[in-house]
């Protein structure tokens, strides 16, 4: 399975991953109760602190906020148009701070890690008929398709750049059968394999 982890032994690298995860669900929605620009720029400047802590290369931080910038840039602008200029800076604050903590937690946890934190929290709600492997798989499962599926998305974009076409949203519909066609597949197998 592809991994997004980053290899490095660094004090951030060392936290288990229940800890990681606990503290991404703390700061995901504590962030939605400040309503101050400087504090929000300080939780961004510490979480980039921590990408320099966990040695993680600058362009490859740089990488995860540029792909980010397209969407942040059109949710700031509903932000700004439909209510202020004070509220479109908080919104995007909160968002590329918590995308990039979400990105540090993969880049410095193995997906194994995650996957079996997420199966042990979840053990306990097996009477109510929670099926923490068939949850974990879905983790595994999502975690490796972002990849796939940006991948995918190159593809049918140097496919229509070799037709001549630039820039479009076309590109939406061959990515979307591409990924059916996957998702079918991968279903073919897991049935070919007794999961249902």
């Amino acid at each position: 399975m592809l991994s997004l982890f980053h290899d490095a032994r660094t004090p951030v690298h060392a936290v288990p991953a229940g800890a990681k995860l606990l503290v991404l669900a703390v700061a995901g929605t504590g962030l939605f109760f400040v309503r101050s620009i400087p504090w929000l720029s300080l939780a961004l400047a510490v979480t980039l602190g921590l990408y320099a802590l966990a040695r993680i290369p600058w362009a490859s931080t740089a990488r995860q906020a540029l792909s980010t910038a397209p969407v942040l840039a059109l949710i700031m602008l509903a932000q700004w148009l439909f209510v202020d200029g004070h509220s479109a800076a908080l919104v995007g604050l909160r968002l590329l701070t918590l995308i990039l903590l979400a990105n540090l937690v993969t880049l410095t946890t193995r997906t194994s890690a995650i996957i079996e934190t997420i199966e042990r929290l979840l053990g306990p709600l097996r009477p109510l008929g929670v099926r923490p492997e068939r949850v974990g798989l879905l983790v595994a499962m999502t975690i490796r398709f972002i990849p796939v599926i940006r991948e995918q998305a190159e593809l049918v974009r140097s496919a229509q750049r070799a037709r001549g076409i630039e820039r479009s949203t076309v590109f939406l519909i061959p990515l979307l059968i591409r990924t059916l066609r996957m998702a079918d597949q991968v279903g073919e197998a897991l049935d070919a394999r007794g999961l249902d």
